[in-house]
């Protein structure tokens, strides 16, 4: 294992699960919440044959950016592609169950430094959905997770972050836009169906999924970032998602809940008029949507770096 400084150089693309976690708080203060060796396992998996992970495939923990617990849920997508089953679910859930308990105590405890302690969740997306394998239960951990977030709602800041290598798909998109804040890199993804998924059902004519610019100019975080669906967009360095959470950390829960994109009839409505937008425009591609939304040039945002694209990048303007 690397240590911290080797952790935060790395990219966060390339991490395994436990080291996401591990480089998303400061050094040495991450506790790991059943950990392998509980060897607490899926009961589903041995019944069809499938080989089980000791942590089910997601890590999940505590740790400290200042005096701020965070909260980490890190899912590993070399293990049933990130999939969310009974046991890795109930891991989220109770993370989740965990830090709005936490946020009870430390107001009462600390009621006139509450904001310099206030928790934080951080939740690394690395997953096709719901596992197929026990699907109905993986269906009512998402469920769950939803409502723990709305529980944590005014309270508790849940930021998603996406930059591995599966990317966000199936309900937990969904999960990860209910989130308040959504930080990605270029190489992150987020959607609801997946690219092979889309051309399986719907033909090679709708979504060629092997044209990996297409794939990217429509799921990946430069698209996400203008669109707005995504809040802040980042190098691919784990140093680098750490410094955002830690500004997160320390902003008021009035600016977090402005980054929200779901949760009122406000935003409803600015999502419906996007709709009603692209019904009209019957766009072909992302860059036609870029190039209404001011960028002259769309076609050479995908080529540049990400520092350079964020000095000249045009958003979608929200009311």
């Amino acid at each position: 294992m690397k240590n911290w400084k080797e952790l935060e150089a790395s990219s966060f693309l390339d991490a395994n699960a436990r080291e996401r976690a591990l480089g998303m708080v400061e050094a040495g203060t991450f506790t790991e919440f059943l950990n392998p060796r509980d060897r607490f396992v899926s009961p589903h998996l041995p019944v069809l044959g499938t080989a089980v992970e000791f942590d089910d495939g997601t890590v999940t923990g505590v740790g400290l950016i200042g005096k701020h617990p965070v909260f980490i849920v890190s899912m590993e997508g070399k293990f049933i592609g990130g999939s969310i089953g009974e046991v890795n679910g109930g891991k989220m859930v109770n993370t989740l169950r965990l830090a709005e308990k936490a946020a009870v105590q430390i107001k009462a405890a600390h009621p006139d430094e509450y904001d310099a302690r206030r928790p934080l969740v951080a939740i690394s997306f690395e997953t096709g959905g719901v596992r197929l394998h026990e699907a109905n239960a993986g269906l009512l951990a998402h469920a769950e997770v939803m409502d723990a977030f709305q529980d944590c709602r005014h309270k508790v800041p849940i930021v998603a972050v996406v930059g591995s290598k599966v990317g966000c798909f199936g309900g937990m998109g969904f999960v990860a836009a209910a989130t308040d804040v959504i930080v990605m890199s270029e190489e992150g993804r987020i959607g609801l169906t997946g690219p092979e998924v889309i051309e399986q059902e719907m033909g090679k004519e709708e979504f060629d999924a092997s044209n990996k610019a297409l794939v990217y100019r429509t799921t990946g975080g430069k698209q996400k970032y203008i669109m707005q669906d995504c809040n802040y967009l980042v190098e691919d360095k784990i140093s680098d998602f750490y410094d955002v959470l830690a500004k997160v950390a320390d902003l008021s829960m009035q600016q977090i809940e402005e980054m929200r994109r779901i949760g009122s009839l406000k935003l409803v409505q600015e999502q419906m008029d996007l709709v009603k937008l692209v019904g009209e425009m019957q766009p072909k591609d992302s860059m036609d949507l870029w190039k209404y939304y001011g960028n002259e040039s769309p076609e050479a945002l995908p080529e540049m770096s990400t520092a350079e694209f964020l000095k000249v990048v045009k958003r979608r303007v929200r009311k």
